[in-house]
């Protein structure tokens, strides 16, 4: 019996966006079929195009709307346009895979929400973090029970080296409270099960100090506090110079789970020199297995006609501790969420 297939579009193709048309290119997801890609650079559309043997390619993703043979589209465009490429692609009736975040602004993303459920199409959040086989284990073991009650949760996300300065420059791409600590505020709230209900952060140009003169910032640490008495901290850091580094710790009233490690591989190496031990490069290969699990999900959800598992609700509220994040350092000041949010819930989307 043949399998069913869902027709898939990724539109912008840069790293990101290509690692998600490998997988769907790919044999893991039998299920899936990519019909088309798209991207403003002619140039990257042609070279990932004839590596994967795609045959329909675009400049214009409008063009892929149009098209009555795709039924999804996975959105890895600039962060700035998520919320209008959300809009648009409901509009055109296709079922919706977006990386985070999922707007810049509390305004945008209830626009892109509303069309979502205008539509009565899925919409699914890219949060890869939740499928990663340590985080997804670390939940399994506190429904289990196994560390009673989490009441605390730590996150690091350090990048090895941020990219160009340029990929910052004229709010594009958003802060780093709203494009990296967004993340960690997902992961806070899946792993308590529970609420944020107030941020107090501090940040500043500490690595490369020409963030500054993009009003932006390269570290940030924010203090969390949820609506059943837990607490969280995260830090971000957009150059450690070392690798990449993601890791968690989570203690619950009878014990404590850590998640992640710095290390690419088991392996130290000892000699005269001293002791060396491989790091992670980069979020691709620390993340490969989610990114396939996370898509593979997506396909299976939309073809079995299932809810999906993070829903546009999830981006909005982490979101909203992102805006609330970033003003509590604008302002040096503590924030309520009530003060950046008036709590309506975009269910269904």
């Amino acid at each position: 019996m043949p399998v069913k297939k869902l027709n898939v579009a990724v539109i912008g193709v840069g790293a990101m966006g290509k690692r998600h048309a490998e997988n769907l290119r790919g044999s893991n997801i039998p299920e899936a079929r990519l019909v088309a890609i798209a991207d403003s650079s002619r140039e990257r559309v042609e070279q990932v195009g004839d590596e994967l043997e795609v045959e329909h390619r675009y400049v214009n993703y409008a063009d892929v709307l149009e098209r009555k043979d795709v039924d999804a589209v996975v959105l890895t465009t600039p962060n700035k346009l998520h919320a209008q490429n959300i809009e648009e692609a409901a509009k055109a009736g296709k079922h919706i895979f977006c990386e985070k975040p999922m707007a810049l602004t509390l305004a945008q993303a209830d626009s892109a929400l509303a069309a979502v459920r205008k539509a009565g199409v899925q919409l699914q959040l890219g949060f890869m973090r939740r499928y990663d086989p340590g985080y997804k284990g670390a939940k399994q073991r506190i429904l289990d029970g196994e560390i009673g009650t989490p009441m605390i949760f730590k996150s690091i996300g350090r990048d090895r080296q941020p990219p160009n300065l340029s990929f910052y420059q004229g709010g594009t791409n958003g802060t780093l409270f709203i494009t990296t600590c967004v993340h960690d505020f997902d992961l806070a709230r899946w792993i308590l099960e529970d609420e944020v209900i107030a941020v107090h952060a501090f940040g500043g140009a500490v690595m490369v100090p020409e963030f500054a003169q993009m009003n932006d910032v390269d570290a940030a640490l924010v203090n969390l506090k949820f609506s059943r008495g837990g607490l969280g901290n995260i830090e971000a850091l957009r150059k450690s110079s070392y690798g990449y580094d993601v890791r968690s710790e989570i203690l619950g009233t009878k014990g404590a789970l850590f998640v992640g490690s710095v290390h690419s591989t088991p392996l130290q190496v000892l000699s005269g020199a001293g002791m060396a031990q491989d790091v992670m490069v980069n979020w691709l290969r620390r993340f490969t297995d989610a990114y396939l699990a996370e898509m593979q999900d997506f396909v299976h959800t939309i073809l079995w006609d299932q809810p999906v598992p993070i829903t546009g609700e999830d981006g909005r509220r982490a979101l909203v501790i992102s805006v609330a994040a970033e003003r509590s350092y604008r302002e040096g000041r503590p924030i309520a969420i009530s003060e950046v949010s008036d709590g309506v819930a975009a269910s269904g989307a």
